[in-house]
């Protein structure tokens, strides 16, 4: 009996995401416990299959086509709900006294940092995190993080930060495009992120908002902000960013701040508390809200 869906080998899909999501196989060989060489065969035989071409690749490393860019936001899409629904299955171990759901970005650029800190005065309290970049899933939990400007800021719905919203890029591609101010962000690589699910400010909205007029240069599309976020490191192009969210990417130096140029973000991240939570879950909020 044919199956209902029409899919390619559901490994190759799986080693193809881990190397979209990484722009790597290196890295993505490494997560999957193999190597490189099948990593690159298994998507060579998706290529096939597909009649197209996923990546562009070169001594630098690799990019997604437009193609590529399509099919990995499908699969994550897909990879995401399936993830959430597991997570839902699973009994939750009696020992969590706290879940939050927030995004992919949020989760590895802000929370981690601030769970390891909460721990250190706060060791008996133990959180568990849905981490989902689909805002229409639903699951149950005590806090959750969102980018957006809710109707009001009521006692449920709290700022945790706003901040502006500047170009970042790698020292590298800062030099070998001798970018010193915004004209010169005009006319250079940059990688756009785009996701029908969030509404993103976009580099038309920030030249505007700076009174200047569109970008001319080349543009990376992603629908994934973490792939982008690696992708100005490995000097792909220039992307915006929240300073609030990649100030440690910028303290680093893994990127920097490419013109002195900002706008005010248009929308907060806010923490929703939910009217059930525990009170364990209070007090994680209450210091979320009070830390730096």
């Amino acid at each position: 009996m044919k199956s209902p869906y029409d899919l390619s080998s559901i490994n190759a899909l799986v080693c193809f995401e881990a190397a979209a999501r990484h722009l790597s196989f290196k890295k993505a060989a490494q997560e999957m416990n193999v190597t490189p060489a099948a990593i690159s065969h298994r998507i060579k035989a998706l290529e096939i299959d597909l009649g197209c071409r996923l990546f562009n690749r070169s001594n630098r490393g690799v990019e997604l086509t437009e193609k590529g860019a399509f099919l990995v936001f499908a699969l994550q899409r897909g990879f995401e709900t399936i993830s959430d629904t597991v997570t839902l299955l699973k009994d939750q171990p009696e020992t969590v006294d706290v879940t939050i759901r927030t995004t992919t970005a949020v989760s590895s650029l802000w929370l981690i940092p601030k769970i390891s800190q909460f721990w250190k005065s706060h060791p008996d309290i133990t959180i568990s995190q849905i981490v989902s970049d689909i805002p229409e899933m639903t699951a149950r939990c005590d806090l959750s993080i969102q980018y957006s400007n809710p109707l009001e800021e009521g006692s449920e719905n709290k700022k945790l930060f706003q901040g502006n919203i500047i170009a970042i890029g790698s020292r590298q591609f800062a030099d070998d495009h001798q970018i010193l101010s915004i004209n010169d962000l005009l006319n250079v690589p940059l990688i756009h992120i785009q996701n029908d699910d969030t509404v993103w400010t976009s580099w038309t909205d920030w030249f505007h908002e700076l009174e200047y007029p569109g970008p001319k240069g080349r543009s990376f599309y992603l629908n994934n902000y973490m792939i982008g976020l690696q992708a100005a490191q490995d000097d792909v192009g220039a992307i915006l960013g929240w300073d609030r969210l990649v100030g440690k990417l910028l303290q680093d130096e893994q990127l920097v701040q490419l013109v002195p140029n900002s706008i005010p973000s248009p929308m907060g991240f806010y923490l929703n508390i939910h009217p059930r939570a525990s009170e364990k879950a209070r007090i994680f909020a209450d210091w979320l809200l009070k830390a730096e």
